[in-house]
């Protein structure tokens, strides 16, 4: 039976994938209609793909960022199956009534309100019968599919097996609703004291792997904008207040919400409600470290410091090309060596450096690509409501206050000290060590290990220098031993000279016209 379904299911993909055309290429809006196409489980892994710029090119990501969240909602009856299979009773025995009318509809689970026996309104999250294994079989088929995909363009530079591998995990993470609610709780926590900020009230007792049952929330998505200003909003105040608390998540705590649309953040009794934390992006002390340090090599023109923030962030898909990587991120300077520090648009500049990455072919923690998404929308909701706020004038204030306030002089007077010690004792060791080495040096003793990285052009000249360097050697040697030959009485003679000799000529002659011509083809 399962194979039947499997061999059915198979047959879908290939109509869709014939119906697009796929064998003639993929571009961006093409491979966005066919996930579309192929239902609710691809529309997810679009969705997750989409976080995926440092393999996926930027233009790819951008377009599945626009996949539809809303599908068709499953039956109440098929809602109700997996309430009394998840709570092991029938619902009724803890809501005392639950909306059939879905408040919204996702790929891996839909929304309804309800109301508990003690008379709490909530919202219900219920996930898809059996989405697990529809989506574990269309992965399984993905991988197979992926082997009898044509070589085009995008498949070169993307190895689709280890994204659908992390596509799995990563899925799989956000159909356990016990995660969610863990996210919730841990988010409630790390901004409890923050006025202007709260989460949805979890209840934690009714929730499972397969159900969450939290708070309901009265209140107005963040970008309607006419509502709000009706209501006494303001506008303003509101862009202000997100992007600080936003920039508090990611630089402050490491973790923040991945999937901040209009749709997860809303407004109410004065207060930014941050809801569905099934998708959340984390970074470690290491990685934020990193992530300074590479913005700072930009407003410092360091391309030493950037080159280094990317070699220790990322993981290379392959042998490293160190001086390409090099030369990328000077081309990148251009565009940012001459702007000051708050100048820096931090979303675009991530976005840059990951083109690097990519590029170079060095993956990124997954941290990472959860951030440069969650920025951009920032950035579209900022432009939706209150574009003339500056998101990087606000996340410069708050880094710099942060600075001021957490900025341990004692500790960084000692660390200062150590180092100013540390480099003194090496500059006085300087004048033994080269005498040391020169003493090696002109004993035999010493070995210089050279790793030199020239361009393509630069090698070719200098094979072209040693090869002809050889066949004018060989030419010398041919002309000087023909000579001596024909001062001699040897024989058999060639033109009443001594044939070897005549030979030698003959070949000096041939190695003189072959340079001669290879010169006169290389330069036309």
């Amino acid at each position: 039976m399962k194979n039947e379904k499997s061999g059915s299911r198979l047959k879908e993909i290939t109509a869709v994938l014939r119906k697009h055309e796929l064998t003639r290429g993929i571009t961006p809006e093409k491979l966005r209609l066919i996930l579309e196409d192929l239902g609710p489980t691809f529309i997810k892994i679009g969705q997750i793909m989409s976080l995926h710029s440092d393999v996926l090119p930027k233009k790819y990501c951008d377009e599945l960022m626009k996949l539809r969240s809303d599908v068709a909602p499953m039956p109440f009856s098929e809602v109700e199956e997996v309430i009394e299979d998840s709570y092991g009773y029938p619902w009724q025995e803890v809501f005392s009534q639950i909306e059939k009318e879905t408040l919204g509809s996702a790929s891996i689970a839909q929304v309804h309100r309800a109301t508990l026996k003690t008379g709490e309104e909530v919202v219900v999250k219920v996930q898809r019968k059996g989405i697990y294994d529809t989506m574990a079989r269309d992965i399984g088929l993905l991988h197979k599919a992926v082997k009898l995909v044509p070589p085009i363009s995008i498949k070169e530079t993307i190895d689709f097996s280890m994204v659908l591998d992390e596509l799995w995990v990563v899925t799989q993470e956000e159909m356990n609703f016990l995660t969610e609610a863990a996210n919730m709780e841990e988010f409630a926590r790390r901004n409890k004291d923050i006025a202007y900020v709260r989460t949805p009230v979890l209840y934690k007792e009714f929730t499972t792997h397969h159900v969450l049952v939290m708070e309901y929330i009265e209140g107005y998505p963040i970008d309607e904008k006419e509502v709000l200003e009706k209501e006494g909003y303001d506008l303003e105040e509101i862009g202000t207040k997100l992007v600080d608390h936003y920039i508090k998540q990611v630089m402050d705590d490491g973790f923040f919400h991945a999937d901040p649309h209009p749709g997860n953040v809303h407004i109410s009794d004065g207060k930014i409600v941050w809801i569905d934390m099934g998708m959340m992006g984390r970074l470690s002390d290491r990685d934020r470290e990193l992530i300074s340090d590479a913005i700072q090599g930009i407003a410092i023109n360091d391309i030493g410091m950037i080159q280094d923030a990317v070699l220790a962030l990322g993981e290379f898909r392959g042998k490293p090309d160190q001086s390409k990587l090099y030369e990328d991120i000077s081309s990148l300077m251009i565009k940012y060596g001459k702007l000051d520090m708050g100048n820096i648009d931090v979303a675009e500049a991530m976005q840059d450096l990951m083109e690097v990455m990519k590029t170079n072919r060095i993956s990124m923690p997954h941290g990472l690509t959860m951030l440069a998404r969650g920025l951009t929308q920032m950035e579209g909701v900022l432009a939706e409501i209150c574009p003339q706020i500056n998101m990087v004038e606000i996340a410069s204030a708050r880094i710099k206050g942060d600075f001021l306030r957490n900025f341990n002089w004692k500790k960084e007077l000692k660390s200062g000290g150590k180092n100013l010690y540390r480099a003194i004792h090496k500059t006085i060791e300087i004048p033994s060590l080269a005498a040391d080495a020169l003493q090696g040096y002109m004993k035999g003793q010493t070995r210089v290990n050279l790793d030199l990285h020239v361009s393509k052009d630069l090698a070719e000249l200098l094979r072209r220098l040693v090869r002809n360097i050889v066949m004018g050697l060989w030419v010398m040697a041919l002309l000087i031993s023909s000579s001596i030959i024909c001062t001699t009485n040897m024989k058999p003679k060639l033109w009443g000279i001594p044939a070897i000799g005549a030979i030698g000529y003959l070949m000096a002659f041939v190695i003189v016209m072959y340079v001669f011509i290879k010169h006169f083809l290389s330069r036309k």
